[in-house]
């Protein structure tokens, strides 16, 4: 199915609903959630993936698992989707929480094949044994961690929910701290404490998840100094580092 609204469809007795979407430039689909499993693929741009605790970057042939019941945004960068929307008791493995996972080729001729299913497919014949084959290779898919936690409570949810929108390499301790009206070493504390990493290492992952999108149009050296890197080295270690993942890796550039 390809540009279907889900809610037309949500209701059909089909464990698996594939629905093909073409999304403009920088669309925004605002909060929402959804009663199904969902499985967001990026044939082609990069998604921005964001919910109450967390933001997830998704490079093209990358796809995000986005648990029911979720509220969760979704920038799309140049994106063409291809999303399956799963019945909860089809995945019991489902993650309790979005996670970015690796799309290979044999899944991506699947998940072709499947977006010219009709609505009302025959789970029983041919339609329903390419779904089943589609649930057996997600069940085999691996992580990718690119995300960055995002805190919960004032007051650093707005400060890093701001920062993710419009990341900046000059931002330090001692300016988040004036901000937030605290000591650097409490701000650190308490930081830590909410997210599991320190200000500067959080800062650092957000940075770097932003040059994603970035390298789909610029070179690594145009995006090494955009980010007040010294030099492109300096980055591309930094970023393998952090993602264990070259950037031209991870630069959304179908391979």
């Amino acid at each position: 199915m390809r540009n279907v609204s889900l809610p037309v469809v949500d209701h059909l007795p089909v464990p698996v609903l594939p629905i093909a979407t073409d999304y403009p430039p920088g669309h925004l689909l605002d909060w929402h959630e959804h009663r199904r499993a969902q499985f967001l693929y990026a044939a082609t741009g990069t998604m921005l993936v964001e919910t109450d605790d967390g933001a997830w970057t998704v490079p093209g042939e990358r796809a995000v698992l986005i648990p029911p019941r979720t509220p969760h945004r979704v920038r799309m960068l140049d994106v063409q989707t291809s999303s399956l929307y799963i019945e909860p008791s089809a995945v019991p493995w489902w993650p309790a929480s979005c996670r970015v996972v690796g799309v290979g080729p044999m899944l991506r001729e699947l998940l072709l094949a499947a977006s010219d299913l009709p609505a009302g497919y025959v789970p029983e014949g041919r339609d329903g044994a390419l779904i089943a084959l589609i649930l057996h290779e997600l069940a085999t898919l691996s992580e990718t961690p690119l995300h960055v936690p995002l805190p919960v409570h004032a007051p650093f949810a707005a400060l890093c929910r701001a920062f993710v929108a419009d990341p900046d390499a000059a931002v330090t301790n001692a300016v988040w701290a004036r901000r937030v009206g605290m000591s650097e070493r409490a701000l650190t504390r308490r930081f830590v404490a909410e997210t599991g990493m320190s200000p500067a290492a959080w800062r650092t992952r957000a940075l770097l998840l932003a040059s994603i999108p970035m390298l789909r149009h610029r070179s690594v050296s145009q995006v090494a100094a955009d980010l007040g890197y010294a030099s492109p080295s300096a980055f591309s270690v930094a970023f393998t580092r952090e993602f264990a993942a070259t950037p031209s890796s991870l630069s959304a550039r179908r391979p």
